[in-house]
């Protein structure tokens, strides 16, 4: 790899775990930006490209460095919400995917590509939080109460977040590709 990419990836990696501490209260769960810079990743870098810094996050946090909201660690996959760590990773591939199909995406492109990543990382979240909370924490919380906790209450944000990315990369991405930086290699 060219050490210009290598650069934008690390580069990447720390916006994310930036976003993982970056945290705005709510009534349920805080509002962390860890969305918006794996979605921007994704779109900015490419969708493989952008999938690879999401799994460097991730490996990061598995191996132990306290990257993730409450710490790091292998046992990590342990914890419910494992799961949207993983939709990350695959919803940075998919808005990289549909956001570069095309030389020169339109804000309604790059809206439907955050919106796509917004809907894997809560499928994968959602699932992966109800099957830990039944299979491995025997809680009994019904599957309503994890749609309403987990989906209904937090996803608002999650929303703005994903029009701030849309906003951002209509805006800069033609800057960037003019450039020559080497974007959605």
């Amino acid at each position: 790899m060219k050490t210009r990419k290598l650069v934008h990836m690390a580069l990447f990696i720390a916006l994310i775990t930036v976003g993982a501490f970056l945290k705005v209260p709510t009534p349920v769960c805080p509002l962390t930006f860890q969305l918006l810079f794996c979605t921007l990743a994704g779109i900015v870098l490419g969708g493989g490209t952008g999938a690879i810094c999401v799994c460097g996050y991730i490996a990061l946090g598995l191996m132990g460095v306290p990257v993730f909201t409450a710490g790091g660690g292998i046992s990590y996959v342990l914890q419910p919400t494992f799961g949207y760590l993983i939709g990350f990773a695959i919803g940075a591939f998919a808005a990289g995917k549909i956001a570069n199909s095309v030389k020169s995406p339109s804000f309604a492109r790059l809206l439907t590509a955050n919106f796509v990543s917004l809907a894997i990382a809560y499928i994968f979240g959602v699932a992966y939080y109800a099957a830990i909370c039944g299979l491995y924490l025997h809680n009994g919380m019904e599957l309503f109460t994890i749609v309403k906790y987990c989906f209904l209450m937090p996803v608002i944000g999650d929303i703005f977040e994903c029009i701030v990315s849309a906003v951002f990369c209509k805006r800069v991405l033609p800057i960037l590709k003019g450039a020559s930086y080497g974007v959605a290699a």
